[in-house]
């Protein structure tokens, strides 16, 4: 379908999204933009992410998303893109901002419910102090991030399920995809990585990445010129010597020498031959079978010509 909306998060009658207010109005960015833009809305049609029938929130309000923002350019990034869309009438939910203020030292906490509240986004804030139980349960000298990640998530659902959200949609984009996929390769022993769709265990709430496609640098370049105010996630100061780390410095010398092997790889993730990997579980290898020799040639004792 051919899309005739506004150029610029526009309506009819010129008016802009308080989120878009400032955007540089130079050609690049704004390819930039309807990149990103492209690339996320692929990404919901592709992966079946608006569910057709899907159980109204709260309220009878129809489908409504829980889009969790750290402050980091990813979900800064995801959140102005869906808002985008659905301000163009192309995603038909209802968005809810959710900031996890998870009691790190030096976090800032007033940054993000200034900004969502000068911009109109509708959105919550929640303070849960669980860094004081990772580093109370993490030994000293290992890295506090799967720990702290699952007590993240468990108050993202908690709080999904609160405000009758039917997905919690997170800001991973192309990169984390790769990164995680090769840390499953070298040190986990199995092909997988952040899938774009999933449901919870509890079989109650879908988890999206609608960035699935975008590019982590793509992120960084919107977010800065969009000047939003970045909060780093090294708070905690638990990042150096991350097998992500690691990974991801392999990632770049491989596109330093071969621009473009990103996406390539990325590519590779969308176009998986079950056939052509050693997984039985996936492919019936044992009922493979070659076609059966023809009979006349079987019984006439002639010796078959080779080929």
């Amino acid at each position: 379908m051919k899309d005739q909306s506004p150029d610029f998060a526009e309506t009819a009658d010129g008016d802009i999204h308080p989120l878009f207010a400032g955007a540089p109005q130079t050609t690049e960015f704004r390819k930039l933009r309807k990149r990103i833009v492209r690339q996320v809305r692929e990404a919901i049609e592709n992966y079946g992410m608006v569910v057709p029938g899907a159980r109204p929130a709260q309220g009878g309000r129809g489908a409504r998303w829980l889009v969790c923002l750290s402050g980091g350019k990813d979900s800064y990034t995801l959140l102005a893109a869906l808002t985008e869309l659905q301000w163009r009438g192309l995603l038909p939910v209802e968005i809810l901002a959710c900031n996890l203020d998870q009691g790190q030292p030096g976090f800032p906490a007033t940054v993000l419910p200034e900004f969502l509240t000068e911009r109109g986004v509708p959105h919550r804030i929640e303070y849960q102090d669980t860094y004081s139980v990772v580093t109370d349960k993490v030994p000293e000298g290992r890295t506090y991030c799967a720990l702290c990640s699952r007590l993240r998530r468990g108050h993202l659902y908690r709080i999904a399920r609160e405000e009758g959200c039917s997905a919690v949609v997170l800001g991973h984009h192309r990169d984390d995809i790769l990164e995680t996929f090769f840390m499953n390769l070298f040190h986990g022993g199995r092909l997988a990585t952040m899938p774009p769709k999933l449901v919870n265990d509890e079989g109650d709430l879908l988890v999206l990445r609608p960035l699935a496609h975008v590019a982590e640098d793509d992120c960084a370049r919107f977010a800065r010129s969009m000047g939003y105010p970045i909060i780093p996630c090294d708070l905690c100061g638990s990042q150096d010597g991350l097998q992500r780390q690691q990974v991801k410095a392999i990632l770049d010398g491989w596109e330093r020498n071969r621009p473009g092997r990103r996406q390539v790889m990325f590519r590779a993730l969308m176009n998986a031959r079950p056939s052509h990997l050693l997984d039985p579980r996936l492919f019936d290898f044992a009922g493979l079978m070659a076609a059966a020799a023809d009979d006349d040639a079987e019984n006439s004792g002639e010796v078959p010509a080779l080929r």
